[in-house]
């Protein structure tokens, strides 16, 4: 705690509700990991703009223009108060070498964030909305149920949730839901969905591959 308040002090950002910490395709050389607060992000999807994420304390953002070295791929948003750590290339470098503890949690985080905004990027450009739903019901069993085969699952989510991953308005995604809960497909609770057999919604997920192959 001290060391990361002792970096706070030096590194850390404060931003207020709703305040815009950078816009998509803007340039940028920096990134921010979450001390405190949650941060909404955006990306612009045809005319509409859709939620790609909501991140936590703990979680990483921003990450590839230091990767890359490539304008904004999105916008991030403070929902309310965020305090940050800002990390440019020039202490991201003193960071790998002086702290070598936090920079291995940075680094398995950049790996974590790649792979989880290649996969939501696939959701939100797939056209279907039942495949939308069912992909994301499989990425969230893949984060949740690492290493498993048991087809009936409890996914830690709301219809709300499932509705920003998709780029759909929630309506929409309740009223998919209700229709598979009314085939005994699934159950759907508060802050919870149990998928009574996750092959189902693997199987359509497949086949829209399939069909556009």
């Amino acid at each position: 705690m001290e060391m990361l308040a002792a970096m706070f002090n030096k590194f850390g950002k404060t931003y207020s509700a709703n305040e815009i910490i950078f816009c998509e395709y803007e340039p940028g050389n920096d990134f921010y990991f979450i001390q405190e607060g949650k941060v909404r992000i955006t990306k612009t999807v045809g005319k509409s703009i859709k939620t790609l994420d909501v991140l936590e304390t703990g979680d990483i953002f921003g990450e590839m223009a230091i990767l890359e070295e490539a304008p904004r791929s999105a916008t991030a948003v403070a929902i309310d108060e965020v305090k940050v750590l800002n990390f440019n290339r020039a202490n991201f470098d003193q960071l790998m070498t002086r702290n070598p503890q936090l920079a291995l949690r940075v680094l398995t985080l950049f790996s974590t964030r790649i792979y989880d905004a290649k996969r939501r990027l696939m959701i939100l450009l797939n056209e279907d909305i039942l495949g939308k739903i069912a992909d994301v019901f499989l990425m969230l069993w893949e984060k949740q149920y690492p290493n498993t085969v048991q087809k009936q699952v409890v996914l830690k989510t709301t219809a709300e949730e499932i509705a920003n991953w998709c780029g759909q308005p929630p309506r929409e995604v309740q009223k998919q839901l209700q229709a598979w809960k009314k085939m005994n497909k699934l159950e759907v609770k508060v802050d919870e969905i149990t998928i009574n057999n996750i092959v189902d919604f693997q199987r359509i997920v497949n086949q829209q591959k399939k069909n556009k192959a």
